[in-house]
């Protein structure tokens, strides 16, 4: 079964195995107790586009989880909705014991959950799908309400007198990322343009940043939606002659730095690491407990926390090791 496994998961493209380290130990080399259960096998199914650095947070707090559970974790990833859903029915044609699923597209993944669900396979949700995982009919959801993220964000731009914002959107059609910029629209006072750039080719992203700061000066702040993003538009605003500054959506290492050095202003953390953990343990907890977590009926939120100067140091030693 193994073999089939990673025959079908290098057929469908971006994806990888893991669950190799021993199960002692967690995905940073911590200790951490083995569950004394039944080997499980999970399959975790995201929207990771090449590059995007924020699913290997995602990824180590699952792979820890896993170790803890003695579960047998199968990563696989796809930034098309088809595709993903793909993803999902190889998982389900190996009979693994859950999948954990991202739901950026939700429409697209409606047929195959459907299946899951036939094949009395549990699903949960994390990280997109805040609106969507009760009506496509998830057992639980990890994550954190981007439309009210949006309008945390819109307000301390409020707090820090902005006038004139532009929202980055990286990918089209995803709806968390289409909520969080309608959320920051929703609250904030001063004026919000949406800016749609190729997540995928960071020179473009580049690019098409600093030709709308350059043609439009009254712009004082950049709200991008993901930690890489912010980076690349500090590179923007110096190209461009800007003083915009510059808020984002999501957390790394770099970005604690930037913070910490003045070139970003704050960060809304939805704490991935904690999305992955927890999504792979409650499939364990379900299968051996019969646990639901928020009950079945309320997702269990992660987030939205500010990160800016006054706590950048505490969180910087986390996000150094990979786990904020």
């Amino acid at each position: 079964m193994a073999l089939a496994a990673a025959a079908a998961l290098t057929l469908a493209g971006c994806s990888s195995g893991s669950g190799g380290k021993k199960a002692e130990e967690s995905a940073d080399g911590a200790s951490a107790g083995k569950a004394n259960t039944p080997r499980m096998t999970v399959a975790l199914v995201t929207h990771q586009a090449a590059g995007d650095t924020f699913w290997d947070i995602v990824r180590k707090g699952a792979e820890a989880a896993a170790a803890k559970d003695n579960i047998k974790l199968i990563y696989s990833n796809d930034p098309n909705a088809g595709n993903q859903a793909n993803l999902v029915q190889n998982a389900i044609d190996q009979k693994v014991d859950g999948i954990a699923i991202t739901l950026a597209k939700p429409d697209a993944m409606k047929d195959v959950v459907s299946k899951a669900k036939a094949a009395n396979i549990p699903v949960v949700g994390l990280n997109s799908g805040v609106s969507d995982w009760q009506k496509l009919g998830l057992m639980e959801f990890f994550g954190q309400d981007e439309t009210v993220a949006g309008e945390a964000l819109g307000k301390r731009l409020n707090e820090d007198g902005a006038k004139s914002a532009v929202c980055v959107i990286q990918e089209q059609g995803n709806i968390g990322l289409t909520q969080r910029c309608d959320g920051v629209k929703k609250t904030f006072s001063g004026k919000l343009q949406t800016l749609f750039v190729n997540g995928t080719d960071m020179p473009s992203v580049k690019s098409t940043i600093t030709a709308k700061l350059t043609q439009d000066k009254s712009i004082d702040h950049v709200v991008t939606l993901g930690a890489p993003f912010a980076m690349t538009a500090v590179q923007s605003v110096s190209e461009a002659g800007s003083k915009a500054k510059i808020a984002t959506f999501d957390l790394n290492k770099e970005l604690t730095g930037a913070i910490s050095a003045g070139t970003i202003e704050f960060a809304v953390d939805q704490q991935p690491y904690l999305q992955g953990y927890l999504a792979v343990d409650s499939l364990w907890l379900y299968k051996n407990n019969g646990n639901y977590s928020g009950g079945g009926e309320q997702p269990v939120l992660t987030g939205p926390a500010f990160v800016d100067k006054s706590n950048v140091e505490t969180i910087a030693k986390f996000a150094a090791k990979g786990t904020r």
